[in-house]
């Protein structure tokens, strides 16, 4: 009998790292300086926040103020962050079926990044190929 473990939060955590290490020379150092958490499942607060009503249907947030629109009063109200939402991942990852779990989280990173750094559809293309 095969038994099979679902990653867990640090696993995912360490998988979302290592995409973030893979970004672009030119964002890497930028992208250091944002956060990276993962939870079993989104808060009430994000949901609100982000006006999504389900909380198995958000695998990532981005929270924080996009570089093109900080100001200097904006550092002094925290890290930007990215959350990543296990359940969810695995919930959607399990459907999929077509990706690894790497692979899906590195995509779900990406997404995230370029909330923060304001890329384009075409930037986003350029970096994680599930875009093209």
């Amino acid at each position: 009998m095969v038994t099979f473990s679902a990653p867990s939060l640090a696993q995912i955590e360490h998988l979302a790292l290592e995409a973030r290490a893979h970004l672009p020379d030119q964002f890497a150092e930028a992208a250091l300086r944002v956060s990276i958490h993962v939870a079993e499942i989104p808060d009430a607060r994000v949901l609100a926040d982000l006006d999504v009503a389900d909380s198995y249907g958000l695998t990532g947030a981005y929270v924080g103020v996009p570089l093109a629109q900080k100001t200097a009063s904006d550092q002094q109200m925290g890290t930007d962050a990215i959350w990543l939402f296990r359940r969810p991942i695995l919930d959607e990852y399990s459907v999929r079926g077509d990706v690894t779990l790497s692979e899906f989280v590195t995509h779900i990173v990406v997404r995230e990044f370029a909330h923060h750094f304001g890329w384009s559809t075409a930037d986003v293309s350029a970096i994680d190929h599930w875009w093209q």
